[in-house]
């Protein structure tokens, strides 16, 4: 036990995740995932999908959500940088449409543990990343909902020095702000 520091954010449920990290001269080893460590730390969740994204300097991945089939994520990056957001979706929730940002990258091997009934969105901030999570639930492409990356009413505040373009797919751009929101 010990391996692992969980972070409570300002909003229930987001953890930021530290984990121990054993170096030598030959690199480094870390356990990025220990069913029972997190759920003493009261993460019971069980995952069903791994995902793993490359992506350049300024892509904006998200925000996405999934509207009968809640995924929850455990996110970190393999390579890069990116500024990680969840945005709080649970409608009862005293901190419904707030959210939370955390940078995570190769070198602090942070991780960020987003729960079932938050939009997740990610930009690469490094010349590339490399992006992983694990889920709590299979991705169903029926099921997809977003909300637009810029939405004036959640104002998130995306480190955008050095990037010059932001770079989204055609999807991303068409997404409903929060408060048009159907589901």
């Amino acid at each position: 036990m010990g391996k692992f520091k969980f972070i409570e954010t300002e909003i229930e449920g987001l953890y930021i995740i530290e984990t121990g990290i054993f170096e030598d001269n030959r690199g480094y080893f870390m356990e990025s995932y220990n069913y029972n460590d997190f759920k003493v730390a009261g993460l019971d969740m069980v995952f069903v999908q791994d995902n793993q994204s490359k992506s350049k300097r300024g892509v904006l991945r998200g925000l996405h959500f999934q509207k009968k089939h809640p995924q929850g994520k455990l996110v970190r990056v393999l390579k890069g940088e990116v500024f990680d957001v969840a945005v709080d979706l649970r409608k009862n929730s005293k901190t419904y449409g707030k959210w939370v940002g955390v940078i995570l990258s190769e070198e602090n091997k942070k991780q960020f543990y987003i729960p079932e009934g938050f939009a997740h969105g990610f930009l690469v901030l490094s010349e590339e990343a490399e992006f992983f999570y694990k889920c709590t639930n299979f991705y169903y492409p029926d099921d997809e909902g977003g909300i637009i990356w810029n939405d004036p009413d959640i104002n998130i505040q995306w480190p955008l020095d050095g990037i010059e373009e932001i770079i989204l797919s055609e999807k991303d751009k068409k997404w409903p702000r929060l408060k048009d929101l159907t589901f």
